[in-house]
């Protein structure tokens, strides 16, 4: 009998989430602390998760359970950006559950969210990860720890065969993987074997617990829900994205340097994405869309402002495995540092197991809906198609997307 694959909590605790959701929070603490939002699940292969309502009821609610222990905020406070209020204010901080609604809706999983976006934001991640896990957990009974750690090491032999040692030299990887994990064990395990035995070459993950777990870097800057927020936070709607990065610089003083490019589409993106930004930002960040048409795009727009590209990053994390990462490597190797953030493929990739599409979304904020396009069909999210034919004119994006 191999090693249970599931610990007896699904969310560890409140570092068990994505680093971007604590950088995003401080800076909604410092500049809108009254923010109303909503938000929606969607699992975008329309799988029945309506067996599962009770268990995920019961795992959100041990969700309130959760509070920062001395040791965890001593180690958010090494990090240098994050400020003494930020810490205090997570000394405080508890999930409030009436800010969370569960129901099943047409025959389907129905999560909204809906509250202070001080108070709702930390919700997103643990509430994946539990989907994910409580449908798992009913689904493949019968797996074992070993299979995801025999997966794993098969993709690294096959990568340490298929690359140069020039090639694996400058190859970066990063876990991203906690929203859809198999489990917490699995993400526990992979992160455990990359930091051993792909050292130099796996550079951090996303999930801040195993980052303090391991004494690896937590990585991550900003996602969707803040540039999306800003299309009701004030400014007119077509600077709302310059409105978010300035934003965004005002907070970090030029730490935490990604930025997310396709809220609205890579080229509405860039248009705003100006001189003063493009130096101001270490780089960008790739999550939907062709990625080599991307990164062109990105180069190009680098260079026509005068910027070496090598002086620049790209991010990719659009559903990466080894070979499409490896593949992006040697396309713009010499032209532009690239590093790759790798999720499901690396925490959910089992012999046998399906895993989830999910996702959950902001739809409005301070009443008003707010809208991610992205670069790829199908990925657009909004309740009210009016917003996004609006959105569409005035960021002058074609209905082809």
């Amino acid at each position: 009998m191999g090693e249970s694959v599931f610990a007896e909590r699904i969310v560890q605790n409140l570092l068990d989430t994505d680093f971007y959701k604590l950088t995003m929070m401080q800076a909604v603490l410092h500049n809108y602390p009254n923010a109303e939002v909503e938000w929606e699940f969607r699992c975008r292969n329309a799988e029945d998760l309506t067996p599962y309502l009770a268990e995920i009821r019961y795992q959100i609610e041990r969700l309130s359970e959760l509070s920062m222990s001395a040791d965890q905020l001593a180690f958010l406070e090494r990090i240098a950006f994050i400020k003494p209020d930020f810490i205090r204010f997570l000394s405080l901080f508890r999930f409030n559950l009436r800010y969370v609604h569960t129901s099943i809706e047409d025959g389907q999983l129905c999560i909204r969210l809906r509250g202070p976006w001080l108070h709702v934001i930390l919700y997103e991640i643990p509430l994946l990860a539990i989907v994910s896990e409580v449908r798992n957990r009913y689904r493949y009974r019968e797996v074992v720890l070993e299979q995801a750690s025999e997966r794993l090491y098969q993709k690294l032999d096959w990568l340490k065969g298929k690359a140069s040692a020039t090639e694996l030299e400058g190859f970066q990887i990063a876990d991203f993987g906690t929203r859809r994990r198999f489990s917490y064990r699995v993400q526990e395990q992979m992160v455990h074997i990359l930091k051993r035995d792909f050292p130099g070459r796996f550079v951090g993950t996303s999930n801040v617990h195993l980052a303090r777990e391991f004494d690896l870097k937590p990585i991550g800057t900003m996602a969707h829900e803040w540039l999306m927020a800003h299309q009701q936070l004030g400014p007119r709607l077509i600077d709302s994205q310059s409105a978010a990065l300035d934003c965004w610089v005002r907070e970090y003083r030029g730490l935490l340097g990604i930025a997310l490019t396709d809220c609205i589409t890579i080229d509405a993106f860039l248009t705003d994405f100006d001189l003063y930004f493009a130096k101001l930002f270490d780089g960008l960040r790739h999550d939907s869309g062709d990625p080599l048409r991307w990164a062109e795009k990105a180069i190009a727009h680098y260079e026509k402002l005068g910027i070496d590209p090598r002086s620049k990053t790209l991010v990719f994390s659009d559903g990466l495995t080894l070979e499409k990462s490896l593949r992006l490597y040697r396309a713009l190797y010499g032209r532009i540092n690239v590093s790759f953030g790798i999720g499901t493929n690396l925490t959910c990739d089992i012999p046998g197991v399906e895993p989830m599409n999910i996702v959950i979304k902001m739809t409005a904020c301070n009443g008003q809906p707010v809208a991610k396009i992205s670069d790829a069909p199908g990925k657009t999210q909004c309740r009210d198609d009016n917003f996004v034919s609006y959105l569409k004119h005035v960021f002058r994006v074609s209905d082809a997307q």
